[in-house]
């Protein structure tokens, strides 16, 4: 009897106060569901849900709401998303400029060019301001010095002009066609 008794104490107890009080229960962390267009539910922590101003605004006009609905977000984008937020929690905690700057870095460079501009709207519509510079920068720099065809295609813009406006267009802005890099 003294076995039955002993045993449930020890592994309850004895389990609880290893690992896991030191990193994720050293303060309680509440979960929040959020639900994509596209009907994906995305678990997060309170903390990083809350880098999300929409989302913030949504659960102070109505806080007792168990899921917040992203109606003009889908899943893909949005995990990328809650994977940035992620780490800039870890840098809010830990403020050094340069790992984060390296980290912003290295999490547009591995991304595709759709996967980045899939992300700006998320990222406008969630109101994620630092996000939203990282991606327009990111943007910005890989579509520097390209051509109007390379743009289009970076956008996934069809051209609507004829050939003979697109000449015209050609000639009267010429300047703008100069120093473009070969696609």
């Amino acid at each position: 009897m003294s076995s039955s008794t002993d045993s449930p104490t020890l592994t309850t107890e004895t389990t609880q106060l290893s690992p896991q009080p030191d990193t994720e229960t050293a303060k309680p962390t509440k979960k929040i569901t959020l639900k994509s267009s596209d009907n994906q539910i995305f678990e997060v922590e309170e903390s990083v849900a809350m880098e999300f101003a929409t989302v913030k605004s949504f659960f102070e006009d109505s806080p007792s709401t168990d899921t917040v609905p992203l109606p003009n977000v889908t899943a893909k984008p949005l995990s990328q998303v809650i994977e940035f937020c992620k780490e800039q929690i870890k840098f809010k905690a830990n403020p050094d400029e340069a790992q984060k700057k390296k980290y912003n870095a290295e999490f547009v460079t591995e991304k595709s060019d759709k996967d980045l501009v899939d992300m700006i709207p998320v990222a406008n519509y969630l109101e994620i301001k630092d996000l939203l510079d990282v991606l327009n920068q990111a943007v910005a720099d890989r579509i520097e010095n390209k051509s109007v065809e390379y743009v289009r295609s970076f956008f996934g813009i069809d051209n609507d002009f004829t050939a003979e406006e697109e000449a015209a267009l050609r000639r009267e802005h010429a300047w703008a066609y100069e120093g473009v890099d070969e696609d």
